[in-house]
């Protein structure tokens, strides 16, 4: 199995950071790199899949830019306070595995090490996408969109730290009309204790995916 290198970004402009992850993929397809891990931040953006309903995205006169984009999933805001990781793996090398499972349960024993229990849940036949990973009461703290092309993953997941999460009440998240977005710092707060910092959850995700 090909070691998952760990690559730390700060906050990079979603388009920069969309024009990267295309010379990142061809340099794994053509292997000139290794597989890896980009942890970073973006400015405020919502990005949306191809299936996104326009009635989902926010008013024409929100604040936010709305970028479309070409993984799977609907919806999403990325802003600071959020880590947002990209996986460029290739998965011919790893053998048969599914990337979303596993992406998930690694945000889960990630975020369980500093002490958050969290779930994946199961899609039911026709129902709207419930992948991610939730709180047992079924408020969605991470989201996961993802894409391959010649065997080789991109884009990845988002972590809710501490952003404003009053973006969130904007637009449709991730086709789901009735979810509840919800951070680190929200579950913090309602366990009385202190907020992990990004430095933190960058460091339990790394090493809960194998990243080095």
């Amino acid at each position: 199995m090909s070691v998952l290198q760990r690559v730390e970004l700060g906050e990079v402009e979603y388009e920069v950071a969309a024009k990267d992850m295309k010379t990142w993929v061809a340099e794994r397809i053509d292997g000139d790199a290794g597989d890896r891990l980009f942890l970073l931040s973006h400015p405020p953006v919502i990005t949306y899949g191809p299936r996104t309903s326009l009635a989902d995205l926010p008013a024409e006169t929100a604040a936010i830019p709305t970028v479309a984009v070409d993984r799977g999933g609907f919806a999403t805001y990325h802003g600071p306070g959020q880590l947002v990781g990209y996986l460029v793996i290739d998965l011919k090398r790893r053998g048969p595995v599914d990337i979303v499972r596993w992406v998930e349960n690694g945000l889960i024993e990630a975020l369980g090490t500093l002490g958050f229990p969290l779930i994946r849940r199961d899609t039911p036949r026709g129902a709207s996408s419930l992948v991610g990973v939730w709180t047992e009461d079924h408020r969605k703290l991470c989201s996961i969109g993802m894409r391959i092309r010649h065997g080789v993953t991109s884009h990845g997941f988002s972590i809710n730290v501490d952003p404003d999460m009053t973006v969130f009440h904007t637009f449709t998240t991730c086709g789901l009309h009735d979810v509840t977005m919800v951070s680190l710092a929200e579950l913090a707060a309602e366990r009385g204790r202190p907020a992990p910092t990004e430095a933190e959850v960058r460091a339990a995700v790394a090493t809960a995916l194998g990243a080095v």
